[in-house]
Order: structure tokens, then C-alpha cells, then sequence
């Protein structure tokens, strides 16, 4: 591992990951810790690479896997905390969601799956392919996704509130 070619490597991609982490997570801290992370996995797991997969698409795939671990976990963790404790659960206000005024707000609004693929395509300008390797989908299955993703924002954007997203239970 003391190739200076992979240090230097990894170090022009390390702007990109935070930036894509930082939109992830909303906080820097939890960014750089996620950042820091996807490098850590990268180096262990350097050998286990393929060399036909971009470097760029297998970091963001990485760091991308870590962050829905790490919400997963979270997840675990909250309900665990929830089933100690008899209080009920406060739900999230639709306030924020009438509030989306801007671009960049509405953006900030869209689920982690759509902000993540607009900024994979339109950010980093990665390829449809590139991002269907990371996801491990078809690429039909990229260019619908994005498809949505782009009628959202840009529902969003206009003023339109996203309705709440209601489960049918039989």
C-alpha cells in the first residue's frame, strides 16, 4: 500500500466524497466521518477491486453503502431505544416540506436514493452506466430513477407539497 500513485489517487478524489458525503449526511462532522470510512475500506480492500469498474464509481458505491449502513443502524438503534421507553414517538412536522422555497431547498427535500443519483449524473457527471454499476441495477432502471428524481425537484421547486407517503395496511 505505499504506492505513491494511490495517495495521490485517492487524494484527488477526496473534494468529490465529501461534497457527495456532506449532502448525505447534512452535518460536516458525520461527512468527514463517512469520508474517512469509505478511504479506510478503500485502502483494505484495495486487492478485492475490479479493474474494469471506474475508481470513482467503486469510492461512491463505497461510501454510499456505508451511509445506508450507518442509517440502517441507526434505525436499529432508535427502535431498540423506543421499545425501553413508553413514550410516544414525535413525528416529523410536514411544515418543512410546505417550506421548500428554492432549488436548493427542494433539492435538500428529495429522499436520499433520488439527491443521490442527481448528484451522481449532474454533479460529478458520471455516466448511467457508472451509476448502475454502483447501485447494481439495470441502466433503464438508473434513467427511470433519475426520471422521477427530476419530476420531484422540480415539483418541489414550483411549490407542488409532496403529499405524505401513506402505507396501505389490509
Amino acid at each position: 500500500m505505499s504506492d505513491p500513485g494511490i495517495d495521490e489517487t485517492l487524494r484527488t478524489m477526496l473534494p468529490r466524497l465529501r461534497r457527495f458525503a456532506l449532502w448525505l449526511a447534512r452535518d460536516s462532522s458525520a461527512a468527514d466521518d463517512l469520508v474517512q470510512s469509505t478511504i479506510e475500506r478503500a485502502l483494505t480492500k484495495w486487492h478485492t477491486r475490479r479493474d474494469d469498474l471506474s475508481l470513482r464509481a467503486w469510492l461512491f458505491s463505497i461510501l454510499y453503502r456505508l451511509f445506508l449502513d450507518g442509517k440502517r443502524r441507526a434505525g436499529r438503534y432508535a427502535r431498540l431505544l423506543g421499545s425501553l421507553s413508553h413514550e410516544e414517538a414525535s413525528w416529523p412536522s410536514a411544515e418543512r416540506v410546505a417550506t421548500a422555497h428554492s432549488t436548493l431547498a427542494a433539492f435538500a427535500g428529495l429522499p436520499v436514493e433520488q439527491r443521490s443519483l442527481l448528484i451522481w449524473i449532474t454533479v460529478e457527471g458520471m455516466s448511467y452506466q457508472e451509476v448502475a454499476d454502483i447501485l447494481q441495477v439495470p441502466i433503464g432502471t438508473v434513467m427511470s430513477r433519475l426520471s422521477r428524481a427530476r419530476r420531484t425537484l422540480r415539483r418541489l421547486g414550483e411549490g407542488e407539497v409532496r403529499p405524505p407517503s401513506l402505507r396501505l395496511l389490509k
